[in-house]
């Protein structure tokens, strides 16, 4: 599934890949394939992405517009 959030989030925050993979303790190419949607992304992957772009779940997953 893809989530666009995740990398809207990104790219208005002027962050790279490699800075969300080293943040989440993954390599490049697997932050790469959750933006892509080629692979499940873990619940606690969502929650440290949501911390630390100070939004809601929700919102990372697409069920909401507002980011808190």
């Amino acid at each position: 599934m893809i989530f666009p959030n995740i990398r809207n989030l990104r790219e208005d925050n002027d962050k790279k890949q490699q800075e969300l993979a080293d943040y989440l303790n993954v390599k490049q190419t697997t932050y790469s394939k959750y933006e892509l949607g080629k692979i499940n992304i873990p619940i606690e992957v969502f929650i440290k992405l949501a911390d630390y772009y100070d939004v809601s779940i929700d919102y990372i997953v697409g069920r909401t517009p507002k980011k808190k």
